[in-house]
């Protein structure tokens, strides 16, 4: 049965993710690949995507949503993009030497025969491509960027790009190419336009974004001719974050050029941009003008900001710097609707909007992605999107991909019970983020409390509403001590019978001790309770992980969970610390970790009591995506176990699987995440329910997703 609100049996349609696949399936798991820009054959079921420090494209089968890698073809130089028309891939290459002598190529692949049918010189280094709706022709846009290491990047630098028009008449041999000059339109630096990304509409017009000169072009395709031009102006955004401080604080105001990246029309007469930055500017928007006056008839303001707030995936180390930096722009018609999809290359994020109306756009939804999402690719002849991450860096376990989603008329109600939704935890405006441990709050069969680890500052106690579909941030509580805000290493939270919390502040192994912090029900430190120095002398960097408490008033014991082995431990074997109140004893236990994958580790992440004589722990390796084995949760009796003191042999405690959250973690479609750091028990009586929850590392050098998971019932 759910504990769920009922749903309704007809639901909006969403998209909802289905798979996700790491890119270097179609190579080797240690070649480093970058899948950047894609394109889909008109049935939906090929998918070809650009990956340029390989030098290749890759070919990917697209069947009800699951990608199948199909193989690569190496391409003369670095590809910036591809598009598609019939059976033929038409790829832009850059085989630029320097920047001053920039150069490339258009090749066109038979996709039947995987081969290089015919290529063009196009005299500069292209980027993106479009191809229009009739097939008659292609639009590049040559940027011939600019050094940034040269003059702290100023332009003008020659060479100035342009636009190429390709007439698609005929064999691909024979295809002419034509050459739009953009200079002399842009108010910053004329003389050097940088074209970036183009867009066809319905009339076979390409509007053109000139990035760095915070211009847009419209080109009438068949003669050639710039129709209109503007500026995209300059933005002025309230209520976001501007310093990255370890605080999400969107009480500051900016005012900056837009600067767009991608461009799309929403219909014939009206474009959309997403306003990344990349030269002086960057506004955190995405806008609609009119194509014919230049007007702004619409423009995001915080929306984008907030929804990464929202849903627990702000990244605040940007905040300084662009924040969640919209770069991409995909429109696209799914059925009935109108829907413009905007990439968050930072917040690692996509955001829906129904656009109906292009004038009034709409939020829908916001997808999670794989990191630095660069490509949208809109499929509405199978109702798909396909993203396209850009990241890849293996040594993080952070590997570039494709995510597919699908339109879906499941209620959200019941996709989030499968662990099958996105988000599964928002916020009403609380920002929050590397949520590190849970507890169970007693008495209470609805709420939960999370703590923040040192990615934020300072520490806070979260309250949780399971029940709420997604899982809801209601409030927040700042820990403080002598009256100041403060910040520990939250790795676990317990709240106690008689109210107030147990807090475990992982150390450092070095100047930072491991500490056990009583916290009032107001969040005040009490006190600090530190290890013995004995064995206080053994930590190393990977210390307390999670806190629960068994017993209550003066029986009351604080059990904590120790990652993995310390200097003295034989290898294998981790600790559980036991701490009671009354006495100020400490005591210990060891307890025997699962074996570590190849180049991996595992260690302990979470612990909270089933009851007096049971406790659950969280075991995990730190691996992500293809390479995660062991995510589990075990049952650890403690009814015959007797901790001893330090400086003692410790008893070794058994264990026995009570789930494997594998199944939980790839419900949803997504790479499989490493840090699952939080598990709490609801409720009270004989059956309960069993949640968790995966710490985003605060969107540093991760996916960033904020996971709550549903576990089901335990006993």
């Amino acid at each position: 049965m759910s504990v769920l609100s009922p749903a309704q049996a007809s639901a909006p349609e969403r998209f909802q993710r289905v798979d996700t696949m790491s890119v270097f399936r179609n190579s080797s798991a240690g070649e480093h690949t970058a899948a950047e820009i894609a394109a889909a054959t008109a049935d939906g079921r090929t998918v070809v995507y650009t990956d340029s420090p390989a030098r290749r494209i890759g070919f990917t089968k697209l069947r009800n949503g699951e990608l199948t890698p199909d193989g690569v073809l190496a391409v003369p130089g670095e590809p910036t993009s591809v598009d598609i028309v019939g059976r033929l891939a038409l790829v832009a290459v850059n085989t630029s030497e320097s920047f001053t002598a920039p150069s490339g190529v258009l090749l066109v692949v038979d996709l039947d025969g995987r081969a290089v049918v015919a290529s063009h010189d196009l005299g500069g280094q292209p980027d993106s491509i479009d191809i229009a709706k009739d097939g008659r022709y292609a639009a590049i846009a040559i940027e011939n960027e600019r050094d940034e290491d040269v003059d702290d990047g100023e332009i003008p630098q020659a060479p100035a790009g342009f636009l190429t028009i390709v007439d698609l008449k005929g064999a691909p041999t024979g295809w002419t190419l034509r050459r739009v000059g953009l200079t002399g339109i842009a108010e910053v630096a004329p003389t050097d336009p940088e074209p970036e990304y183009v867009s066809i509409n319905g009339r076979n017009q390409v509007a053109v974004t000139l990035q760095e000169n915070n211009h847009i072009a419209i080109v009438d395709l068949r003669s050639g001719a710039v129709v209109n031009h503007f500026s995209a102006g300059s933005a002025t955004v309230h209520r976001v974050d501007t310093a990255d401080d370890g605080r999400i604080d969107p009480s500051q105001t900016i005012t900056a050029a837009r600067e767009p990246d991608a461009v799309a029309w929403l219909d014939d007469r009206t474009l959309g941009t997403a306003d990344e930055g990349d030269y002086r500017g960057g506004s955190r928007t995405w806008t609609v003008f009119d194509a014919a006056s230049g007007q702004v008839v619409h423009s995001s303001g915080n929306e984008l900001d907030q929804v990464a707030i929202r849903q627990g995936q702000y990244p605040d180390g940007r905040s300084d710097n662009k924040g969640v930096e919209p770069e991409g722009l995909a429109v696209a018609t799914f059925g009935h609707h109108r829907y413009a999809f905007v990439g968050m290359e930072r917040a690692n994020l996509v955001a829906v909007y129904d656009v109906d109306d292009p004038r009034r756009p709409r939020f829908v939804q916001a997808l999670p992605t794989g990191v630095g999402p660069e490509g949208l690719l809109p499929i509405p002849a199978t109702g798909t999107l396909v993203v396209s991450a850009e990241e890849d860096a293996a040594k993080d376990g952070v590997r570039s991909s494709l995510s597919s989603y699908r339109l879906t008329r499941t209620p959200p109600a019941v996709s989030l019970q499968r662990n099958q939704g996105a988000p599964s935890i928002v916020s009403d405006g609380i920002g929050f983020g590397a949520l590190s441990g849970l507890s169970g709050i007693p008495g209470d069969h609805r709420n939960v409390v999370a703590v923040t680890d040192s990615a934020y500052t300072p520490t806070r106690v979260l309250t949780v509403d399971t029940l709420s579909a997604p899982a809801r941030v209601r409030a927040e509580l700042t820990v403080t001590k002598d009256g100041e805000p403060v910040g520990y290493d939250g790795e676990g939270i317990a709240a106690r019978r008689g109210g107030g919390y147990w807090l475990a502040a992982e150390g450092d192994g070095k100047k930072l001790p491991n500490l056990l912090v009583e916290l009032s029900p107001s969040g005040a430190v009490v006190r600090e309770v530190p290890l013995p120095a004995a064995v206080a002398a053994t930590a190393t960097g990977n210390g307390f992980e999670g806190v629960t408490t068994t017993g209550r008033g003066g029986n009351e014991q604080v059990w904590l969970a120790v990652q993995r082995e310390w200097k003295a431990d034989a290898p294998g074997l981790t600790t559980l610390a036991r701490f009671t109140p009354a006495t100020g004893e400490w005591a210990f236990a060891a307890y025997p970790l699962d074996a570590a994958p190849a180049g991996g580790w595992v260690g302990l992440s979470e612990i909270t009591a089933l009851d007096d004589r049971t406790l659950l722990v969280l075991e995990r390796d730190n691996q992500r995506g293809d390479a995660a084995v062991t995510k589990k949760v075990y049952r650890v009796d403690i009814a015959n176990l007797t901790p001893t003191p330090a400086g003692t042999p410790k008893p070794v405690t058994t264990k026995r699987l009570a789930r494997d959250l594998l199944p939980a973690l790839g419900a949803d479609g997504a790479a499989i995440h490493d840090k699952v750091e939080g598990l709490a028990v609801v409720g009270y009586g004989p059956i309960r329910r069993l949640v968790g929850a995966v710490d985003n590392d605060g969107v540093d050098d991760a996916p960033g997703e904020s996971v709550f998971l549903r576990l089901g019932w335990i006993r």
